[in-house]
């Protein structure tokens, strides 16, 4: 079996992505409310700083600051993950399969077990992350505009002016603009 070394700075900035189980499914934005409410219980229990995200229906992506003192990432991931399942659940909104299933470690089968996580080395790998991040449902074809998601951050980075409105515009578009 593979021992998978993750990544262990304290206050260092991550990249990660996060998928579902059923490639196929819509959980995640369907129930951006309860995804949403799990992230804030996560937060209140063990901050950090969520710097750039965007939801597409079945993983999602993110970089996140963690506080100086902690490089615990994984624990915050549990909770989140924990935190969702349970909340649809509760609800009743996950199908008989995804609820009731259990891999070998006991987990739900709603995610997939582990994540890809990325440690940020600089300014410009930043930037590249946030790029990825946000015109990632343009390049899986969610949008021709990255504006035109509505659970993404960059709605955040134009309103402060870090972005233009029109950033992240698929090349189709550009194309037929003359853009």
């Amino acid at each position: 079996m593979r021992r998978y070394i993750r990544s262990d700075v304290a206050g260092a900035t991550y990249f990660f992505t996060l998928t579902l189980q059923d490639r196929s499914a819509r959980y995640l934005v369907d129930h951006i409310a309860a995804l949403r409410a799990s992230v804030a219980d996560a937060k209140k229990r063990h901050p950090f700083c969520m710097d750039a995200v965007v939801v597409l229906p079945e993983h999602l992506h993110t970089l996140w600051t963690l506080p100086a003192d902690d490089a615990d990432f994984g624990m915050r991931w549990m909770l989140i993950k924990q935190g969702f399942t349970r909340r649809l659940r509760e609800e009743g909104l996950l199908e008989r399969r995804a609820s009731s299933t259990r891999g070998t470690k006991g987990e739900r089968s709603l995610w997939q077990r582990r994540f890809w996580e990325h440690r940020i080395r600089d300014d410009d790998d930043f930037a590249r992350h946030v790029d990825y991040i946000h015109f990632n449902p343009v390049k899986h074809g969610w949008v021709m505009r990255a504006g035109d998601w509505p659970y993404s951050s960059l709605h955040r980075y134009v309103r402060e002016g870090k972005l233009p409105p029109n950033w992240g515009i698929s090349a189709a578009i550009q194309g037929a603009f003359g853009e």
